[in-house]
């Protein structure tokens, strides 16, 4: 069973608060970056190398790879998986990757989503994700940063 520490949505992926704050909170040793269009993007991975923190190994890996080669890891791998969307999350829950709690960070306001707290804007793809995840016995949580209170997350599924 592969050891996953966190599971985070953000939409910037790896950048300050990540390395600086959620990676040393859950004693992290690898960034699993789990993301189809980051996978082969060398400059975007270029740049989430540079803020990286110098203890944790960095990947990047479509959502197939991370589905297929997650159970092959170490036990002292400590993983913190980061997806773009809540779409991910699902389609890595759905694939078997065994995820029971995700961290709602950061989703930036764009055309058609709707702010529903302070870093989160969501569209109706995003809730229908964010429900069938609820319904999997997924334990969702908002939190920008780990020293910050928890918001609830009614305020989504019930969008």
């Amino acid at each position: 069973m592969p050891n996953i520490v966190l599971t985070r949505i953000d939409n910037r992926l790896i950048h300050g608060q990540v390395a600086t704050q959620w990676s040393s909170s859950v004693g992290a040793n690898l960034l699993l970056v789990a993301n189809d269009e980051v996978s082969t993007n060398k400059m975007r991975q270029g740049l989430m190398n540079m803020a990286a923190p110098s203890y944790a190994t960095t990947r990047y890996w479509t959502l197939e790879k991370t589905i297929g080669t997650i159970h092959k890891a170490s036990s002292k791998q400590k993983i913190f998986i980061i997806c773009e969307s809540p779409q991910d999350v699902l389609t890595l829950v759905e694939g078997g990757v065994p995820i029971k709690k995700v961290n709602i960070g950061n989703m930036h306001m764009s055309n058609g989503k709707r702010q529903v707290a302070q870093t989160v804007a969501v569209d109706d793809a995003d809730v229908e994700a964010f429900k069938k995840l609820n319904d999997l016995g997924v334990v969702l949580e908002i939190q920008k940063v780990p020293n910050e209170s928890k918001e609830n997350i009614d305020k989504i599924l019930k969008e």
